[in-house]
């Protein structure tokens, strides 16, 4: 069985124009912009530089750190990145980031702006 090419996608960071986000500024690989049928997640190549602490209720992340050193706090638990190291962040875990660093963030399903919670020492619901 054969792939329909409008399913097949092949993108170039340096080809991808950079917006900010909630984590720093991005590049969008494969997002909820694209009509392809069977896209089943997002990824986006991220320059983290401190990021607001925040979670998603429907959506989980995979962080693959690229190049840098920081550190993600998760749930109030501090862990040590540098380049190779691989986070999972379920639904509902409170997350930042602090230092420099660039990051592929793969999201199942599509994260949007409306999945995002800002958090001022709360709690996720």
């Amino acid at each position: 069985m054969s792939t329909p090419p409008s399913a097949l996608l092949v993108r170039h960071t340096d080809e991808q124009s950079t917006e900010t986000s909630t984590c720093g500024t991005r590049r969008r690989l494969i997002s909820r912009d694209d009509a392809a049928p069977g896209i089943a997640a997002w990824a986006h190549e991220v320059v983290m530089d401190t990021s607001a602490a925040h979670y998603h209720k429907r959506a989980t992340e995979l962080y693959y750190v690229l190049e840098g050193e920081g550190v993600i706090t998760l749930d109030d638990e501090e862990h040590t990145l540098r380049p190779g190291s691989m986070v999972h962040i379920p639904p509902g875990i409170i997350h930042a980031t602090r230092g420099r660093m660039r990051v592929l963030v793969i999201g199942i399903p599509d994260i949007d702006d409306d999945d995002v919670y800002l958090v001022d020492n709360a709690t996720a619901t």
